[in-house]
């Protein structure tokens, strides 16, 4: 790709993000990040307003405000004003961390529910904000093997969301649901995977799996009736009403679960920055970095004054800047401009409401496996010789997972602790970190002899070269 000069002095950006492009180029690369991470956005308010039993304009309202919040973060992040913006290439969106524990919040619970995820979100984005400034104190205690074991709950414990969809409720007002698990729904979920896959195996529609999928099984599901087309009253365009559900309320449990996930989040995006430098080559400092922090905490904290939720750098569109070679900041600046205009119009969101439920239990299952699998990628790179590294993930996994295992495994406790420890990312988080500063912070040496839990796979190595080199007359 050339270069564009710039036309005063007629030399190459200092920096490779900032890059001019052609506008037809620079929409086309700003629509293509879109698209890439368009599956990821709509999937958060959909999971969160169907678990709060909300009705279909009210999810159809938390989506269009994810899409517009999700374009106003990109902009702010890639733009950048003084203090907030890493002036990278990097693309905002409803971050899937905060699902699990939003899912605690609002469970059943109506507007109700949503006021107090709602505050509670607030909340710990603003305490988030004020601590950017110490948080290189505070990144030390996630290391791979605390934010590995907390991704990978991310991605199990959503699991069962996926498989809700497919499956339906079992009953409906009192009396058994008649198209609970049918072979219909199970087969539309399971063709919306295949193509999902089928997609990902082609270069050309790789990125666009998770879009492309929902388009195709909501089109599979418009033939065979088990999706129904309705726009009716549907306005091309409106401005989102702040605090549409109400004045927010605040629970002391709920605000510190979500500032356990906040910090979560403060990890992943810090990696998020330092990735995006290396991939486009350009300097990032820590100045950079708690500009983009800033940042990420600023919309997350604006998030629920349009009735959404955290907003935070997306993972995915990291890689396709890789496999794109466009490195300029004002391509998924412009990305951000139209996805923001996309969530100013209500019919868009009533379209998404079209989504039949097992189509999106098809994609969830593709979607929050990918979760899953790249927590257990940067598992991978944990060492577990000569330590307990092995123990911590395996506590914290479990602990992560009890919640959905045993739904009621913790309702014995106070009804505050119960909130954060009742999320499997809460817990797992918490288990992670404290064992963390056990074993490798705060004890005073690596035991010389690991439990047997942590040493076995080593020692089973160890043991059959010996038998190897033994059986070689060598000693």
């Amino acid at each position: 790709m050339t270069t564009t000069l710039d036309p005063v002095t007629e030399a190459p950006p200092a920096r490779p993000e900032d890059e001019k492009l052609p506008l037809p180029t620079l929409l086309g690369a700003g629509l293509q990040h879109i698209l890439a991470m368009f599956g990821g956005v709509i999937a958060v308010p959909l999971i969160i307003g169907g678990a709060a039993g909300l009705e279909g304009p009210q999810i159809a309202l938390l989506v269009s405000c994810s899409l517009f919040v999700s374009g106003l973060a990109t902009v702010l992040q890639t733009v950048g004003v003084p203090w907030f913006g890493s002036q990278l290439p990097l693309v905002q969106g409803i971050s899937f961390a905060s699902v699990s524990t939003l899912l605690t919040v609002v469970a059943g619970n109506g507007a109700e529910g949503m006021r107090a995820a709602f505050g509670a979100t607030l909340v710990a984005a603003l305490v988030c904000l004020a601590i950017v400034p110490f948080f290189a104190q505070v990144v030390r205690f996630f290391p791979p093997v605390v934010t590995g074991s907390i991704i990978t709950v991310i991605g199990l414990s959503l699991m069962p969301v996926a498989a809700g969809w497919v499956t339906g409720q079992a009953t409906l007002n009192g009396a058994p649901n008649p198209n609970y698990a049918s072979g219909a729904n199970l087969a539309l979920a399971l063709v919306t995977l295949a193509v999902v896959l089928v997609l990902s195996k082609i270069r050309a529609t790789s990125r666009m799996a998770i879009l492309l999928g929902l388009l195709i099984g909501t089109v599979i599901a418009l033939f065979t009736g088990q999706a129904t087309w309705n726009l009716a009253g549907a306005a091309p365009f409106a401005l989102p009403q702040p605090f549409a559900f109400g004045t927010p309320t605040f629970a002391l449990g709920a605000i510190i679960a979500m500032t356990v996930v906040m910090v979560v989040v403060m990890v992943e995006t810090t990696a998020d920055i330092l990735a995006v430098g290396e991939v486009i080559g350009t300097h990032v400092d820590s100045r950079r970095v708690s500009d983009g922090l800033r940042a990420d905490m600023l919309s997350s904290a604006v998030a629920p004054v349009f009735n959404t939720f955290p907003a935070t750098a997306f993972a995915q569109n990291v890689g396709l800047l890789a496999l794109s070679g466009i490195k300029s900041r004002w391509a998924v600046a412009a990305g951000g401009v139209v996805l923001a205009l996309l969530g100013l119009s209500p019919m868009l969101a009533a379209v998404v409401r079209v989504i039949p439920s097992p189509v999106l239990g098809g994609v969830g299952i593709a979607l929050f496996g990918t979760v899953a699998a790249s927590g257990i990628r940067t598992l991978s790179k944990v060492n577990y010789q000569g330590n307990q590294n092995l123990l911590i993930v395996a506590v914290a996994i479990a602990f992560g997972l009890l919640p959905d295992l045993s739904p009621s495994f913790w309702h014995s406790l106070p009804e505050g602790l119960m909130v954060v420890v009742d999320s499997g990312i809460s817990a797992a988080a918490i288990v992670a970190v404290v064992l963390n500063l056990v074993f490798n912070v705060l004890a005073p040496g690596r035991p010389p002899e690991p439990s047997h839990l942590a040493a076995a796979p080593p020692r089973l190595v160890q043991q059959g070269e010996m038998e190897m080199l033994r059986g070689k007359g060598e000693h």
